[in-house]
């Protein structure tokens, strides 16, 4: 038998398996996957043990390894008390349901924690959207919880932040030192185990303004992980200013990630029309396609002198310019 080693390509080392397991490890754990700087300074991906021993641990884990990441004083209290289990369950109220025994909708009224937390046994990794309206960190109404397992007002009266009348003695305003810190903690447990629910082509949206988006967007990436954030959505919420800043928030944010990846997702069909539109007369070789309209209209006339020139007909030789009230939207070299 002749073997043609010429034609061999041998592999001088073997598969990288340690990176294939990152790759594993980061399906089930995104949030443990980090950057770590080599010997010759390239980053690459690596696995953060403290934190993954952290999500398989029923007890907090000290780690004092310096990697990227986003930190807060309460964040593995937070991934305990999303990882533990509760002693609770759903009370059904036919007294205030509509049609209970046919119906395919559900409503829940509680601690919303508790609520995700009941949901894993029915609805793990079965939900295909998630919403979350989640509490603006205004420092006004937001109540931080520490202990989940009881009822806020007890928490609140316990911690001395309500008097024995109900009144509020203590605000989470920006004098907290644990201002970001008790929101992020809140919102971190409840996002965990949102994605928990969310079916493998699952997509969750999360509502938040210009106080916290920036920590939200860091905190999602860690959760869901940063290859899967479909988009920052804008969300015009009033017409006209406020006046009470120098500049003022017209606009909130919408965050959208995905449960894996946004290749799932079903992209938006053309109809018969619009695909007629396109055609391919001289056999590009990138298919088939439509003119574009090369004016950039300007309102007062020509904005810059450098867009506005002769387009040359090739066959006939005549020059064609943009019209008296804008230029063409690409310079010279680019047309």
């Amino acid at each position: 038998m002749e073997h043609p080693e010429q034609d061999m390509k041998l592999k001088l080392h073997s598969l990288d398996f340690t990176q294939a397991n990152i790759a594993k490890l980061a399906e089930l754990f995104p949030n443990c996957v980090t950057e770590t700087r080599e010997a010759d300074g390239t980053l690459k991906k690596a696995i953060d043990f403290d934190q993954l021993r952290q999500e398989l641990s029923t007890s907090v884990v000290d780690g004092p390894k310096e990697r990227y990441q986003l930190n807060w004083p309460g964040k593995r209290e937070a991934l305990l008390t999303a990882n533990a289990p509760i002693a609770k369950t759903l009370r059904p109220c036919r007294e205030e349901s509509v049609d209970f025994d046919a119906t395919q909708n559900l409503f829940i009224e509680g601690d919303n924690l508790d609520a995700l937390k009941l949901l894993q046994e029915t609805y793990l990794g079965k939900v295909k959207m998630i919403y979350i309206d989640s509490p603006y960190n205004t420092g006004n109404d937001f109540i931080y919880e520490d202990d989940f397992a009881e009822d806020s007002e007890i928490y609140l009266q316990r911690s001395n932040q309500k008097d024995e009348a109900g009144n509020r003695l203590v605000a989470n305003n920006e004098s907290n030192g644990r201002f970001h810190s008790d929101w992020l903690s809140m919102i971190y447990s409840r996002l965990k185990l949102a994605r928990i629910l969310l079916r493998d082509d699952g997509v969750i949206f999360i509502s938040i303004d210009d106080g916290e988006v920036s920590n939200l967007r860091k905190l999602c990436d860690e959760i869901f992980g940063e290859d899967n954030f479909a988009a920052q959505i804008i969300w015009k919420k009033r017409s006209t200013p406020p006046n009470d800043k120098v500049i003022a928030a017209q606009h909130d944010y919408i965050l959208v990630y995905t449960k894996s990846s946004i290749n799932g997702l079903n992209l938006r069909k053309r109809s018969d029309v619009q695909v007629a539109r396109y055609k391919n007369p001289d056999s590009h070789s990138k298919g088939p396609w439509t003119a574009g309209d090369l004016m950039a209209n300007v309102k007062g006339g020509r904005y810059a002198s450098s867009l506005y020139f002769p387009i040359v007909n090739p066959r006939t030789g005549q020059e064609h310019y943009p019209s008296s009230n804008g230029n063409w939207r690409f310079n010279d070299a680019r047309i």
